[in-house]
């Protein structure tokens, strides 16, 4: 199984129980198909997103993201699936863009959020990866999937 990471507190916002949970995540490149549909892990990274992305959130949903949410940082926090993928502006555009998205980058659509009992620590790395065995195990058997 493969593995994404995302900055908070963004993950914490796929994440956590929200009015407005976000369901778009933002890249400068477009979803690889082989990933549409398909089950990833969402890890969070060991850095934070500039203190615009707080104040946003917070513009958002109304929470204080460093006060309402774990902000659990180098963990896998859930598992997750990319249902498709449209560039800013295109037809396929919604709701979810005009709250989450970011101008002239690709939305990449998630669902079937799966949040962990317990953050998973892990050394995540750039576009796709794969999380070390160890990882791995410990996710299945909290997710209850055989190893």
């Amino acid at each position: 199984m493969k593995a994404i990471t995302i900055r908070q507190p963004y993950a914490d916002a796929i994440v956590q129980p929200s009015p407005l949970p976000k369901r778009i995540e933002n890249r400068g490149w477009p979803l690889p198909p082989r990933y549409i549909g398909v089950p990833v892990l969402l890890h969070s990274a060991a850095t934070t997103y500039p203190a615009v992305g707080r104040l946003a959130i917070h513009d958002i949903t109304g929470h204080d993201p460093d006060e309402q949410w774990p902000g659990v940082r180098g963990a896998i926090l859930a598992r997750i699936t990319f249902t498709g993928c449209h560039f800013d502006g295109d037809a396929e555009c919604d709701e979810q863009c005009a709250t989450w998205g970011f101008e002239q980058v690709f939305h990449w659509r998630i669902a079937d959020v799966t949040a962990l009992p317990a953050p998973v620590p892990a050394k995540g790395a750039l576009s796709f990866w794969t999380p070390a065995p160890g990882v791995l195990t410990a996710v299945q058997q909290q997710l209850g999937v055989p190893a």
